[in-house]
């Protein structure tokens, strides 16, 4: 098989996976509370990194990290898993599933409003165009199509959401910094932020232990969330002549997980989702241009 058709089929399967997670965090939220779904998938994909190093024969790339480095992994690990997933599900806890997967999404956009005083890039009018688009979704999905009545149906949900994006917006932009190898980090940063979790868990909830259906969820979400699919996803672009050729196939995840939403949690898929969901993409698509 030639190496392109490889990465689309990688990039496919990333694809497919992450369309089904909204549903899978939100199905899992009925067995553990939000803080536990973290610790435990954060256990799951850190094993997953730790297999992957350990079969590669690359555990001796950690010796090569120097002190600062484990301090930017721990940095790193602080954003992303501890506090991105702590606000990402805590936000599906609270808001209906295909409200909270739309919104997520617009990662992209606050990272081109981050990088205007971090990277000190200069905003364009099209990125003020896309921005305006991409928000006017999240307007759209938020307050069910109520426009003109301005009423979110769920204000914190919706703040939850927006931040968790702004967290994983700052990951992008210190991450992408970072020259070490990409498992290899993955793997301290994931040891880190699992340490956190665990700690903040023990000084502000207790340890549950999952019933059989809730170990289930947090195995899946640990392996298809913030595992497997990481390893996936960087072998696409590895293999791909240019990284627009699969990424773009990641637009396709929202629309898919709207389809697993409606089947799988049995919510009823509002028309203002749909469309405030196009404005999303429509804007990200736009400032990618």
């Amino acid at each position: 098989m030639e190496e392109q058709n490889r990465a689309y089929l990688y990039a496919v399967a990333v694809v497919l996976f992450w369309a089904t997670i909204a549903a899978a965090i939100k199905n899992t939220l009925n067995h553990l509370d939000s803080l536990s779904l973290v610790f435990y998938a954060s256990i799951v994909s850190t094993g997953t990194f730790f297999i992957f190093l350990l079969s590669s024969k690359s555990l001796n790339k950690l010796k090569s990290f120097t002190k600062e480095d484990y301090l930017r992994s721990a940095l790193l690990g602080f954003l992303n898993p501890f506090l991105y997933y702590v606000i990402l599900f805590k936000a599906y806890s609270i808001l209906p599933a295909q409200e909270a997967q739309p919104i997520n999404f617009i990662w992209p956009i606050t990272l081109v409003l981050l990088s205007i005083p971090l990277l000190k890039q200069k905003i364009k009018s099209k990125d003020i165009l896309a921005i305006t688009i991409s928000f006017a979704g999240v307007f759209i999905i938020s307050t069910h199509g109520d426009i003109l009545g301005f009423r979110f149906t769920n204000p914190m949900g919706v703040l939850l959401a927006i931040s968790s994006t702004l967290i994983w917006a700052l990951f992008w932009i210190y991450n992408v910094k970072d020259k070490r190898d990409e498992v290899a980090r993955l793997f301290v940063n994931f040891a880190f932020g699992t340490i956190f979790i665990f700690l903040t868990i023990l000084f502000f909830s207790k340890p549950k232990i999952p019933n059989f259906k809730g170990l289930l969820g947090v195995v899946y979400i640990g392996l298809f969330e913030m595992g497997i699919t990481f390893l996936l996803w960087l072998k696409a672009l590895k293999l791909s002549k240019t990284t627009v050729s699969v990424a773009n196939l990641i637009y396709l995840a929202p629309f898919l997980s709207l389809v697993v939403i409606y089947f799988a949690v049995g919510e009823r898929i509002l028309l203002s989702t749909v469309i405030g969901l196009i404005f999303i993409v429509s804007g990200i698509i736009l400032e990618k241009l």
